[in-house]
């Protein structure tokens, strides 16, 4: 799609971007954004945050598009969040998760503040930062495999990116805990009796289904539509605002800490962390903060298959 005018506040065609981990596509009034990697479950690193900023902040300037789609390359996977490859180089320099989680924050901001409607086409499974990215859209549409969990409190993380904020305002507080607490993956048909996605369909009915929304989106007034957005927003901005960026910081720091040590040197090893061994180490007269070499070692250890760094 061609862009009526050359200003810097117009949408552009979206060739021009040759994004390297996303397809940013515009057909009609909708602007389909797909984050391609699912040779790693669609997990995000640092380059992909910034292309779906990109493509957020293009389509919210164009005035051809009305509605915008965030979903996953695939079947399997909507987006299994942060890439743990490139993660286990914070645990060197936690100040270099400070930047990450930035372009995080950023992209979110783009995402509640577009001025457009947008759906998370639910693909495939949405887990950690996925869900994140999923929460942070107005309607959610999923097919009837996928499902959904957080699993930051077994993998050496805490889900302060969007869900512990959003969650107990969208499935309540119990169940937000329930969600958060015990990282157990909720099937599409539970997500949508509790309020975390609008939509369940059959996959091969998933665009049909995407596309009838935006048409009902379509057929509404767009600065009333816009406006609704932003007063909708009022509890999310102000429970992030008072909470994000404090837990970038903690995150940042936290990444020194023995639970991550044992959380990414279990995924390297393809193993469970070892649970009750942290536990013991509470009653220990000492805490055992720093890494050792042999740590380090052991946490970055061989390149393997990489989906989803806690979030």
């Amino acid at each position: 799609m061609e862009s009526k005018t050359s200003s810097p506040l117009a949408g552009r065609d979206p060739a021009d971007f040759q994004f390297r981990f996303v397809i940013f596509e515009k057909r009609d009034y909708v602007a389909w954004i797909t984050i391609n990697r699912p040779e790693v479950l669609n997990c995000f690193n640092h380059q992909t945050l910034l292309e779906l900023t990109e493509a957020f902040r293009d389509a919210s300037f164009d005035d051809a598009i009305s509605v915008i789609v965030l979903t996953g390359a695939g079947r399997e996977a909507f987006s299994t969040g942060a890439d743990l490859k490139e993660q286990r180089q914070f645990i060197r320099r936690p100040q270099d998760y400070f930047k990450w989680m930035s372009a995080f924050i950023h992209l979110h901001w783009w995402i509640r503040n577009c001025g457009k409607p947008t759906i998370a086409r639910l693909n495939g499974m949405v887990v950690g930062g996925g869900n994140e990215l999923n929460i942070a859209c107005d309607l959610a549409v999923a097919a009837e495999h996928v499902t959904l969990r957080q699993i930051g409190a077994s993998n050496g993380s805490v889900a302060a990116g969007g869900a512990t904020q959003w969650l107990p305002l969208i499935v309540g507080d119990r169940r937000a805990r329930e969600i958060l607490f015990l990282n157990q993956p909720i099937p599409a048909t539970k997500a949508l009796e509790w309020g975390w996605v609008n939509r369940v369909v059959p996959y091969e009915k998933l665009d049909q289904a995407v596309l009838e929304l935006a048409e009902q989106l379509r057929q509404k007034l767009p600065e009333c539509l816009r406006y609704t957005k932003a007063q909708l927003n009022f509890w999310r901005e102000l429970s992030e605002a008072l909470t994000v960026h404090h837990a970038r910081d903690w995150l940042a720091i936290h990444n020194l800490s023995p639970e991550v040590r044992e959380a990414i040197s279990a995924f390297v090893m393809k193993r469970r962390p070892d649970y009750q061994g942290l536990w013991e180490m509470l009653r220990e007269p000492t805490y055992p903060f720093a890494w050792t070499p042999q740590d380090f070692e052991e946490a970055m250890g061989e390149d393997k298959k990489e989906t989803e760094t806690p979030s």
